[in-house]
């Protein structure tokens, strides 16, 4: 594990930006070239929470790049703001498929980046950001879905004859936003795309489990810290599989 690392924001350009990111690094040999990894958020945008994710990558090895698919300063300070800015891009998944070529695009382009060995990682809303960049190949080794969301988009319909990332989905087994015939639904897509595919099913485990702040029981989202370690241990291993040089 590295110890030293830097963080600072990040401004990009894309269709509706600009955009506002966190990229974090290892500090010791930062020449180096690095695998780059992004880090898609949860519904209501941007947060410390994807900077310590993004930060936690550093520490691994890898350019941690915590994306923003908002715009730069649109972050929901409530439930029913974080709906809404989930809402836009639920209804527009081809901007959003956009606006994540565009964060990967960016991060090739950062110094020191391996163009050829990236990955995404995504957090609830994230975790559905994830799966449409595996969807739409773009260039990405491994894609890791956290307790995300499964709804394919319009463009994918009919699945490509394969899906080249490897694709990891960590799953909350009594996460409400994602019932059991919604996971049947995505693993039948995958094994379509002849996709090289993992799921991890975790029980007695709900939506957002890896959130520090989750805590709303009636609705089914919860923290957890034993799924929390469980499902990063298992992502860890797979990054650092799909990512060696």
């Amino acid at each position: 594990m590295i110890s030293e690392i830097v963080t600072k924001p990040f401004v990009y350009d894309g269709p509706g930006g600009p955009f506002e990111g966190i990229v974090s690094r290892p500090l010791e040999d930062a020449k180096s070239v690095r695998s780059g990894v992004m880090v898609c958020h949860a519904f209501g945008g941007q947060s410390d929470v994807d900077a310590t994710h993004a930060e936690r990558l550093a520490r691994l090895g890898y350019v941690g790049f915590a994306i923003d698919v908002y715009g730069q300063g649109r972050r929901a300070t409530t439930g029913d703001e974080a709906t809404a800015l989930m809402g836009e891009m639920d209804a527009d998944r081809v901007l959003l498929l956009e606006r994540l070529k565009a964060a990967h695009t960016a991060m090739q382009e950062m110094e020191n980046v391996a163009v050829d060995r990236t990955a995404a990682i995504g957090f609830c809303f994230g975790g559905k950001c994830a799966l449409d960049a595996a969807r739409a190949n773009l260039g990405l080794k491994a894609v890791v879905s956290f307790h995300g969301l499964f709804d394919r988009p319009a463009w994918a319909s009919t699945p490509p004859d394969v899906i080249e990332a490897s694709v990891l989905v960590l799953h909350g087994w009594d996460d409400p936003l994602a019932k059991p015939n919604d996971v049947i639904s995505l693993t039948d897509e995958l094994t379509m795309a002849s996709a090289d595919w993992q799921l991890l099913a975790l029980g007695h485990t709900s939506h957002a489990f890896t959130h520090p702040r989750a805590d709303a029981p009636a609705e089914g989202i919860v923290y957890s810290e034993k799924a929390t370690q469980r499902a990063w241990s298992i992502a860890e291993r797979f990054l650092a599989e799909h990512l060696s040089e």
